[in-house]
């Protein structure tokens, strides 16, 4: 773990204890289980325990009845797993998509600019994977919000979500193809670019690529990539800030690039009108303050234990020989 997962991991494990949910249990690839406390028991997400929500966790099963063909969703993971970002996911977007209202007005608070109508919230969206009209492989967002301007044009909002990710998970080998959208798309100060193929941009790369394709394909006029990561995640934030330095300034019929803090998000939730929401997303995923009380009792703890021992009165030496001769 990194810093910030280890971090990360304590806070879902807090908040398990908080729902009075049992600890879990990991299998290894070598067959071997350990409790874990980031970890959901098997009956405890089957029931959905992972959602704050008991419509968000409805919604998650006929989200996977009707999932797109070749959507990669590890419902394991999604059922159980407390620290990954899929559940993450449909705990944010969860309320916009069923609130295209609320979906609009978080969109106006966290994208300076935009004035958009929200029409619908699709969730491990991709207009065709492996299609070569596109980018040819299997990349997809993790949300997908489509809106409509004043004007009648067809927008989209293409999200990215992570938590402990660091943006060095994944690594896939470049193909002729994305090379060729990567020079044409015209979003890149060189598009040729050795460090855009490989971690932490590389997957953000291909995303955007996605998203340009989608424009150039006319099936929207107008679209916006964003990454949404808690402050806290220093490679995150790294990964994204490095991305960025890539891109010129984009023009008419490009998607723009921004990145947008995890805890800037949640607190629109909250001013969009679901306030008693997005603290409970807040105490889950975002409170810190708690491991650091947690640190600094530890800490406190460790320095009285020193303190003791150092003002503890020595013994003699008559006691010392009489406690060695019994």
């Amino acid at each position: 773990d990194t810093r910030f997962t280890a971090a990360a991991r304590l806070l879902q494990s807090l908040w398990r204890q908080d729902q009075k949910l049992s600890i879990g249990r990991h299998r290894s690839s070598s067959g071997e289980t350990r409790e874990i406390g980031s970890r959901l028991t098997i009956d405890a997400g089957r029931a959905g325990a992972n959602f704050l929500d008991p419509t968000i966790a409805s919604l998650v099963r006929r989200e996977l009845v009707y999932r797109e063909i070749g959507a990669c969703i590890d419902v394991e993971r999604l059922y159980r797993n407390l620290l990954s970002s899929m559940p993450l996911v449909f705990n944010l977007f969860g309320p916009l998509k069923r609130n295209p209202e609320l979906a609009t007005r978080v969109m106006r608070l966290v994208l300076p600019g935009f004035t958009g109508t929200v029409t619908q919230v699709l969730f491990e969206h991709s207009p065709g994977r492996g299609n070569p009209a596109f980018s040819a492989d299997y990349t997809a967002f993790d949300a997908f919000v489509r809106y409509r301007t004043e004007d009648g044009k067809r927008g989209f909002i293409a999200i990215e979500q992570k938590y402990t990710e660091t943006l060095q998970e994944t690594s896939q080998p470049t193909r002729p193809h994305l090379d060729h959208l990567s020079e044409q798309s015209g979003l890149y100060k060189d598009p040729s670019a050795d460090t855009l193929r490989t971690n932490p941009c590389q997957q953000l790369w291909r995303e955007h690529l996605l998203a340009a394709s989608m424009i150039q394909r006319s099936i929207y006029d107008e679209g916006t990539l964003i990454v949404i990561a808690p402050r806290l995640n220093w490679y995150a934030q790294n990964g994204i800030a490095a991305y960025a330095r890539h891109l010129k300034k984009p023009e008419v019929h490009q998607p723009s690039f921004t990145g947008i803090y995890l805890e800037r998000f949640i607190e629109a939730i909250g001013t969009a009108g679901e306030p008693a929401f997005a603290q409970r997303l807040h105490q889950r995923y975002c409170d810190f303050a708690r491991i650091d009380q947690i640190i600094d009792a530890y800490l406190d703890a460790e320095d009285q234990a020193g303190i003791e021992m150092l003002t503890a009165p020595a013994a003699s030496d008559d006691s010392i020989q009489a406690a060695a001769t019994g």
